[in-house]
């Protein structure tokens, strides 16, 4: 699976269609192997990133859970603690010694 596309369901507040786009981007972008396409091939891309971005909208409203959302700030601190732990603190990140 891509890395950069995002788990978008049962956050609070709840995922934006601009958010929607942007993982759709990212998953045409993976299957087409094109990070921009060529002019030949912009119409049929960005059609294909219309068409699941609006697929993808229908499947999340359809999604149903008992679970009680997760919060945006949370997983993005476990994100950031996973990739510490797998590549080392960042460029210029002040490492504790206390």
């Amino acid at each position: 699976m891509c890395r950069n596309i995002k788990m978008l369901f049962n956050f609070d507040p709840p995922v934006t269609e601009a958010e929607i786009r942007a993982a759709s981007l990212q998953f045409v972008r993976k299957v087409s192997g094109f990070n921009k396409p060529s002019k030949a091939n912009e119409g049929a891309f960005l059609t294909a990133v219309d068409e699941i971005a609006a697929v993808s909208a229908r499947f999340l409203s359809s999604l149903e859970t008992n679970a009680p959302p997760r919060s945006r700030e949370e997983e993005a601190a476990r994100a950031k603690a996973r990739n510490a732990e797998r590549f080392g603190p960042g460029p210029g990140t002040k490492v504790r010694t206390d």
